[in-house]
């Protein structure tokens, strides 16, 4: 017997458990009125920001579970626009200029179906209308490249011309066209989408959410792109004119999505019952999404205050079990208060979890009792960010202390 458990022992010393597989966590937010649905998708990227100071969970944002597929037109569009400037600019080498000047034509028309295509830069866009201004030019049409210059300084101002290509003469006219009065020209833009919600993207610069204006913006063309997490990108050439311009779509959603969207009207009404402790409308949304851990809320817009009610309750979704809620009223994002506003109430939910426990604020004012900043000094953010604390703390007995906490 005792020669049998000596072979034993070093077996079971090496059977060490499997390391364990960091949890999948998303954040779902269903809007209850059409006007939620612009605050929804913003408030959701916050809170995804602040999941991910957290080690222990993966974090699936909504292009993972939904998909953000490109437009397969506007690439195909983008392929042929590419060979037709390459086509365009050898006929310009050549000093073929009545033949660069059909090419060049054709191929921005390409490149205005293409517009969803180009996320890392203006070209083959810039490119080509350089070329077309300077083939206007080189054929003495001064009016036509003053506007194609214009064009390409509202796509980038800081867009390069080749000087052994072009010309000084075309390369000085541009510098008149950019110190010019109509350069300094500008105009308004109003970007609206169905639904609302969508990143707005000019000039591959992040402008906002739709529905959005703009009030100053160059004349001239710019790139326009929509994304909304399951649903087709979206892209135009939107030509801005001192005249306020309007830009509205209706976005093509994902088969996911759809299949998504057809579960929110269940999972929205038992997430918002006070004395629900568990949801099989959240357990089925974590199996079809494939999600362990989530946060799910419903965004509800109170009519004349220019508020809104959040309903956030985080969740086991393997079960539908609830681990904390919360119901609060936010007052807008006029200052950027809304970014931090979210980043708490995942720390507070997250760090308070205690396995079914319901964590509500007991009044209807969710700042009642509460200065604003006994709680915020000592809250615990968690995950990689306590590390950091950790780590940053030298013994210095201010360390952490910022005069308010006895107020």
């Amino acid at each position: 017997m005792k020669a049998l458990a000596l072979l034993l022992l070093p077996s079971l010393a090496l059977a060490a458990p499997p390391p364990s597989r960091p949890q999948r966590i998303a954040s779902l937010l269903v809007p209850m009125d059409p006007t939620a649905e612009a605050s929804g998708p913003k408030m959701e990227s916050y809170m995804n920001e602040a999941l991910a100071e957290f080690q222990n969970f993966t974090l699936r944002k909504s292009e993972d579970l939904f998909g953000l597929p490109q437009d397969d037109e506007a690439l195909v569009a983008l392929k042929r626009g590419k060979q037709g400037y390459e086509e365009s600019l050898a006929a310009f080498d050549k000093k073929e200029y009545e033949d660069a000047e059909l090419k060049i034509r054709a191929t921005l028309k390409e490149l205005q179906k293409a517009a969803s295509a180009m996320t890392a830069s203006c070209n083959p866009l810039c490119d080509a209308t350089a070329l077309y201004a300077a083939v206007m030019h080189q054929r003495g049409d001064v009016e036509e490249a003053k506007l194609a210059l214009l064009d390409l300084m509202a796509l980038n101002p800081t867009h390069e011309l080749d000087t052994k290509r072009y010309s000084r003469d075309f390369i000085a006219f541009r510098v008149q066209v950019a110190t010019g009065v109509h350069a300094a020209l500008r105009g308004g833009a109003t970007v609206k989408s169905r639904p609302a919600g969508a990143r707005v993207f000019i000039d591959n610069e992040f402008k906002g959410y739709t529905p959005l204006t703009l009030s100053t913006l160059p004349v001239g063309k710019h790139l326009l792109r929509l994304e909304r997490p399951g649903f087709r990108v979206y892209g135009q050439l939107l030509e801005v004119s001192p005249d306020d311009v309007e830009a509205s779509t209706a976005l093509q959603p994902t088969e996911d999505y759809k299949a998504y969207d057809a579960r929110l009207d269940g999972v929205a009404s038992e997430v918002m019952r006070a004395n629900v402790t568990s949801s099989t409308a959240v357990a089925g949304l974590g199996k079809a999404l494939g999600l362990e851990r989530g946060f799910v809320g419903t965004v509800r817009d109170i009519p004349d205050s220019g508020t809104t009610e959040l309903v956030l309750g985080l969740f086991d979704m393997s079960n539908g079990k609830r681990l904390g809620v919360r119901r609060v009223v936010l007052q807008g994002d006029e200052f950027g208060q809304l970014k931090s506003e979210m980043g708490r109430l995942v720390n507070h939910l997250l760090n308070n979890a205690d396995g079914g426990a319901e964590k509500r604020v007991k009044a209807s004012d969710p700042l009642e009792n509460s200065h604003g900043m006994d709680e915020w000094n000592g809250e615990d953010r968690g995950g990689k960010r306590r590390d950091q604390e950790k780590k940053a703390k030298k013994g210095d007995p201010l360390e952490g202390v910022n005069g308010t906490e006895d107020w």
